[in-house]
């Protein structure tokens, strides 16, 4: 358990960072043996206007939104609805026929993209980047976000018809790259059940695990709630930050017609441990089966194979990890950057929100906050590393 030398050492360490103007404040909580052992908020939801975060203030998860979506998965897996086998074009036909970029020249992929190399993203979808697949997918990005608030924005099944036609990085399944296979999952699920990837989600998890504050958007009555996303000025000082990245309207006040898989979702602390919480039962959450735990256990285990993995160890700061259904696994504690326990998994947001889950000692890690361009920061590690030192065998 944590000390009262370990407590003071987490308030100080987020306190310094946002003395520094590292961060505008954050909050974070700690689970262990089902039970919350620690939660601490500091800083501001909203310097400018002097709103301190709260327990209940609402963050943007961006691609925290990755793990719900892959649970999505695994619900209609475990129904028969889906096959991981299945090609991506046989619920969106514009992913028949796909090119690959090949070192500058466009070949036909070998295989198609299926629902397996979705979840592992081994697909050959990016974000972005410099070659064809990349510059393609930016235009598409910014076509989205060019019609968000119009009279015609982009559906979530018309986005990812739409990235269907674009250009592969590599041939399927031959190696990994991080990218937007996380969306074209949400429009499977939407195209699976017969109904919006929203009410997919809120039918099938959020309204049976009480997540009554996470969606793709905030009604008006709860928005006040919302989290200001801050950005570095080029001067080490903190700006509010107002765009609208990957198609997400950041304001977050308008239901979306493009339901991001991959980044879409707004969400509480609160709300997300009982994501996490349920995952760390084996699927279940206060007598509600979400999930079996034989799914689970797939759900949280790595899935690349020797040659999806040296592409994947490229990412320096996850060394030690493997990847597997939108997550990362953590698979050999020695070769990581910061303390972790063999087997732990989860995931973090481009603004910074973070979560992982150790089952051999039954910890759940959760830390929010909104910057751009954050991911897992030097500070989640370090606050990561006191609270794994301590609570951790």
């Amino acid at each position: 358990m944590i000390n009262d030398t370990e407590i003071n050492q987490i308030k100080k360490t987020l306190r310094n960072s946002i003395d520094n103007d590292y961060i505008a404040g954050a909050n974070l909580m700690i689970i262990k043996d089902g039970k919350e052992i620690f939660y601490h908020e500091d800083g501001w939801a909203d310097k400018e206007a002097g709103i301190p975060i709260k327990r209940d203030s609402i963050f943007r998860l961006y691609s925290m939104t990755k793990p719900v979506t892959a649970a999505g998965v695994m619900i209609l897996l475990e129904r028969g609805d889906i096959d991981l086998y299945d090609p991506v074009s046989k619920y969106i036909p514009s992913f028949k026929n796909q090119m690959v970029d090949e070192g500058g020249k466009l070949v036909p992929a070998v295989r198609e993209v299926n629902l397996k190399d979705l979840l592992s993203m081994t697909s050959g979808l990016v974000y972005g980047g410099d070659n064809r697949a990349g510059r393609d997918t930016e235009a598409l990005f910014i076509e989205i976000k060019n019609r968000l608030l119009g009279d015609s924005p982009m559906s979530t099944v018309e986005a990812m018809s739409r990235l269907g036609e674009c250009v592969l990085a590599f041939q399927p399944g031959t190696s990994w790259n991080y990218g937007t296979s996380a969306d074209v999952l949400g429009a499977v699920i939407e195209i699976a059940s017969g109904i919006s990837y929203g009410e997919f989600l809120k039918k099938e998890l959020f309204e049976p695990l009480g997540m009554w504050d996470t969606g793709f958007w905030i009604p008006s009555e709860k928005r006040h709630r919302l989290v200001r996303a801050y950005e570095d000025n080029g001067l080490g000082k903190l700006q509010p930050y107002t765009g609208n990245n990957l198609g997400i309207i950041n304001q977050m006040d308008i239901n979306p017609a493009f339901e991001s898989g991959g980044a879409g979702l707004a969400s509480t602390i609160d709300d997300y441990s009982k994501f996490t919480t349920m995952l760390m039962n084996g699927g279940n959450l206060d007598d509600v089966q979400i999930l079996r735990p034989k799914t689970v256990k797939y759900l949280t285990s790595g899935t690349l194979n020797e040659i999806q993995q040296k592409s994947f160890d490229e990412w320096l700061t996850l060394s030690g990890h493997s990847y597997g259904n939108l997550m990362r696994v953590m698979t050999d504690c020695s070769k990581a950057g910061d303390l972790g326990c063999l087997g732990e998994y989860g995931w973090d947001g481009w603004l910074g929100a973070y979560f992982c889950n150790c089952p051999e000692d039954d910890l759940t890690f959760l830390f929010m906050m909104q910057k751009k361009d954050a991911g897992t920061t030097t500070l989640t590690r370090k606050l990561r590393n006191i609270i794994l030192s301590s609570c951790c065998k």
